[in-house]
């Protein structure tokens, strides 16, 4: 391929990504949705968090398998709790960081 064709291909590649973001953006600006569709909405983010996050904290990775005790695991459940008790983002990644340094040390 060519510098112009790798170019034309980015561009493309660009436009194809942006458009099914910038459609929707465009058609529902305009309108007042229902606070039902909007409180489901605000719960998306979250379940794609959670379906990213949660293979990683049971699965082992080769061969693959569950691990319901792993360390991630185990420092997942009291960080998120933490979490949910003081909201506070960067207090949370810290305690997670701590909370793992500390098991790593332990096992």
């Amino acid at each position: 391929m060519s510098e112009t064709q790798y170019i034309i291909l980015v561009i493309g590649m660009g436009i194809v990504t942006y458009l099914p973001r910038l459609i929707p953006l465009i058609a529902l600006s305009q309108r007042n949705l229902p606070q039902w569709i909007v409180e489901w909405l605000d719960l998306i983010p979250v379940a794609i968090l959670s379906a990213l996050l949660l293979p990683l904290l049971i699965t082992t990775s080769e061969p693959k398998g569950i691990k319901l005790f792993g360390p991630e695991l185990l420092v997942a459940i009291p960080t998120f709790i933490f979490a949910l008790k003081t909201r506070s983002l960067s207090g949370t990644i810290i305690v997670g960081m701590l909370l793992y340094w500390a098991l790593s040390k332990i096992m």
